[in-house]
């Protein structure tokens, strides 16, 4: 019987365990993809303003140039200087649904350390309880490194 018990408990650890790398992978893709996007777009407004003042200080040159030498400029074709403010506003992400891998350690983990405890103590409770409370917080340890590098967790 304990031996059975063993193996299911094994079968279970490892098929929960079991986790698509490419969709993590992906994911952390996805959203490395949107950030470096928000920097592009912000450098490539920093340009563009920059253009625009540049052009300005030219005209401003130039009409300094042309009143120095006495040429009479209509009021028309003096630049209107004006404070462009830029506003960035980044969006959040959305928040993700399901479980995080934090969660998902700790409930495996409980799970494998309440069987191990029962296997290995002779007082079935004392032992599951230990077991469980080891297993979780280990579960959930490995759990939050593996959010970290998926980029749930920062």
């Amino acid at each position: 019987m304990k031996k059975l018990l063993i193996i299911i408990g094994l079968a279970v650890g490892i098929a929960a365990c079991n986790s698509d790398a490419k969709t993590n992978s992906q994911a952390y893709q996805n959203t490395k993809d949107y950030k470096d996007s928000l920097k592009l777009d912000s450098f490539q407004r920093a340009q563009a303003i920059e253009k625009e003042i540049d052009k300005r200080e030219v005209e401003k040159a130039a009409l300094v140039s042309a009143s120095a030498n006495n040429k009479v400029v209509s009021q028309s074709s003096t630049p209107k200087t004006r404070v462009v403010r830029q506003t960035t506003y980044v969006q959040s992400e959305p928040q993700k649904k399901g479980w995080s891998s934090a969660a998902k350690g700790a409930v495996i983990g409980a799970g494998a350390g309440a069987v191990t405890g029962i296997l290995v103590d002779k007082k079935n409770g004392r032992g599951a309880v230990i077991g469980g409370v080891v297993g979780a917080g280990t579960g959930y340890v490995i759990g939050r490194s593996k959010d970290r590098k998926s980029g749930r967790v920062q």
